[in-house]
This record gives structure tokens, C-alpha cells and sequence, in this order.
């Protein structure tokens, strides 16, 4: 079982880190096409495109699974084949998955192309890469503090949602939307956001060391 499983890993990652690269273009060409058809700045475009938390954290898995399959000897690989960072960034990708199917999958109704993009940056690749994390990242070297530098993900992004919002009157999501909702109910959205990460750290720290994971690698 273990030896057919490895024997996949360089066509399971290659394919993974594809997926994630087309729906990262497919949301920027339709994020763009949008600004071109409103006459709105292309590069206002880009920059609200690379706002969100979903897009930045499918970037980051994008990367991992791209240094994963290249053979290059560059410290981007390395830091990016580190797992510990592999294991932050499945805990970002659930988060985006979790948080949209609990907070934002009923706020809109994507259609056509732009429901297959959403559809993969939602819920496809969190399940994927959780499911490469799982197979193909060795095992065993979590250990409780990394929890404590995951967060500082999340909380920067946040700071930088909140300024950015601040400065703009736009918010990227409708939970940390201040006009809307007012300071203390985004304060409280937010920290029950973050605990949710915590959680979410804490459970897949203690995944890395059960026996059947180690019994893969």
C-alpha cells in the first residue's frame, strides 16, 4: 500500500498544483474582465484580486505543490518543502473551506465559469491538499508552538483587511464588513475565526504524529 502510494505522488502533485494554478487564473481573468467591462482600473483589480484571503492562501498552496513537484535547490523550494510550513498552510486552506461553506456559500450564487473557479478554490483544493499534507509530507515533526506562528497569517491578513477597508469603505467579506456590523461584532466574527484556526492547528499537530501517518511514509 505504501509503495503504490508513493508511486503516485509526482502525478498526484503535479495535477494538484495545476488545478490550483487554473483556478487562481481563472478567478483573476474573471476579476479582471469585470474591471476592463466597468471601465475600473485593471491594476485596482489586481490588488483587490490578491485581497482575499482565499486567493492569497490557494497562492500559497499553489506554491507548496509547485516546489513539491519541481527538483530546483532554491531556498523558495526549501522553505516551502519545510513541514511545518506545509502544515500551516493546510490549516489556511481549511479554514477557507470551512469558513465559506459555513458563512458564504449563501451569499451568492456563482454561475457557469465563475461557479467551476469558486467551486475549486472552495472546496476542491482544500480537500486535495489536505489529502497530499496527509500522504506525502513526512510526518513527526509538528510541535505545539508551531500553532503559535501559524497564527500570525491570519491575524496580519486580517490587520491588513482592516486598514485596507478602512481606507477604501470596502470590505473583502461580509463578517468583517465595520460599516455593516459595527467594531464588536467584527471583533467577535474574528475571534471566533481565529479559535477556529487555533482548533483546526491543534488537531493537525496531533494528526501528524498518530501511527497510521507514520506508517505511510
Amino acid at each position: 500500500m505504501q509503495g503504490r502510494t508513493r508511486h503516485y505522488e509526482p502525478l498526484f502533485t503535479l495535477i494538484a498544483a495545476g488545478v490550483a494554478w487554473f483556478a487562481l487564473a481563472g478567478q483573476m481573468y474573471l476579476a479582471l474582465l469585470g474591471r476592463w467591462q466597468n471601465d475600473a482600473s485593471l491594476l485596482g483589480g489586481l490588488i483587490n484580486f490578491f485581497s482575499y484571503f482565499t486567493v492569497t492562501t490557494n497562492t500559497l498552496v499553489a506554491m507548496v505543490l509547485t516546489c513539491a513537484a519541481s527538483d530546483s535547490n532554491s531556498a523558495l523550494r526549501r522553505f516551502f518543502r519545510r513541514p511545518a510550513v506545509i502544515a500551516g498552510v493546510t490549516v489556511s486552506i481549511v479554514v477557507v473551506g470551512v469558513s465559506y461553506s459555513l458563512l458564504l456559500r449563501n451569499v451568492w450564487d456563482p454561475r457557469g465559469f465563475q461557479w467551476l473557479v469558486n467551486e475549486l478554490l472552495h472546496d476542491v483544493m482544500p480537500l486535495v491538499f489536505v489529502a497530499w499534507w496527509w500522504l506525502y509530507v513526512p510526518s513527526g515533526s509538528l510541535r505545539w508552538r508551531h500553532a503559535l506562528w501559524w497564527m500570525l497569517y491570519p491575524i496580519l491578513y486580517f490587520a491588513y483587511a482592516m486598514l485596507r477597508g478602512h481606507s477604501i469603505g470596502v470590505y473583502q467579506y461580509p463578517f468583517i464588513d465595520v460599516s455593516k456590523l459595527g467594531w464588536a461584532a467584527v471583533m467577535i466574527n474574528s475571534l471566533v475565526i481565529l479559535a477556529g484556526f487555533v482548533v483546526l492547528s491543534l488537531a493537525v499537530i496531533a494528526l501528524d504524529h498518530l501511527p497510521a501517518r507514520r506508517r505511510l511514509r
